[in-house]
């Protein structure tokens, strides 16, 4: 399918943590002749609120939402399952009772795709001129696999990277612990299920641990580097973004 545009929404993770993971997703999208718009005005998609329970807030956050990603028509990119699933699964459920914008934020969840589902599914493309010289595991996350079904689409485009040598993860759809909110509240739960993530990854072998959502590889990159470990953890956009190219 040719795609013109999209808006890419890099999410408030990205944005102020791993803003290279944004920069990215940019770089390959043009690479592929797609012109990138990042709406102004976007924010935080009321995930935190809504799994803490916060429904009015999180229904303010979403109605803002939609407003600014209604002003265009073109598809929206996420390099984020779990955001992207906030908005295709509920989204139209938060603003029901309001049959404008219930109407709307329907329109914006069926144009709404995380990165690598686009790429794939959408574009119809798993090689973009990437090239990597690394043995690489990939991490599903929860809401990317499970929230989404999205699972073979980064790993088709990961063994597309020229150079790359892909090894296997034990339990790699196993959750890391993260879950946003959990990893706060059930501290001492989320942190033996990272152990348990750690010792899988070392276990592969892999010098790189890639994944689609900024928010679990923040958390493993956390337990890699309090244990000294030298796997480096890298979204898969900065994995494709990569080139041999000057």
């Amino acid at each position: 399918m040719t795609v013109s545009r999209v808006q890419l929404f890099v999410t408030c993770l990205v944005e102020h943590f791993s803003p290279s993971v944004g920069l990215a997703a940019a770089t390959v999208l043009e690479r592929l002749g797609v012109a990138v718009e990042v709406p102004r005005g976007l924010t935080c998609c009321g995930q935190p609120a809504f799994n803490g329970g916060f429904r009015d807030e999180a229904r303010a956050m979403a109605r803002h939402t939609v407003a600014v990603l209604s002003r265009s028509d073109a598809p929206i990119v996420m390099p984020s399952g779990s955001c992207a699933a906030m908005i295709v699964h509920h989204y139209e459920q938060l603003l029901a009772g309001d049959p404008d914008a219930c109407a709307r934020a329907k329109d914006v969840a069926a144009r709404t795709h995380e990165f690598s589902s686009f790429l794939v599914d959408v574009l119809g493309v798993t090689e973009v001129g990437a090239s990597c010289r690394s043995r690489v595991a990939y991490h599903a996350s929860c809401h990317t696999r499970r929230g989404l079904g999205v699972d073979d689409q980064p790993r088709r485009l990961l063994r597309a990277i020229r150079g790359i040598e892909c090894v296997d993860l034990p339990e790699s759809d196993t959750c890391c612990g993260f879950g946003g909110l959990f990893a706060v509240k059930m501290g001492e739960i989320s942190g033996a299920m990272l152990e348990r993530k750690l010792d899988n990854i070392e276990r592969s072998g892999a010098g790189v641990v890639a994944g689609t959502d900024a928010s679990c590889l923040m958390h493993i990159a956390g337990g890699l580097r309090r244990r000294g470990s030298r796997v480096q953890v890298r979204h898969l956009t900065e994995l494709l973004a990569e080139t041999d190219q000057p």
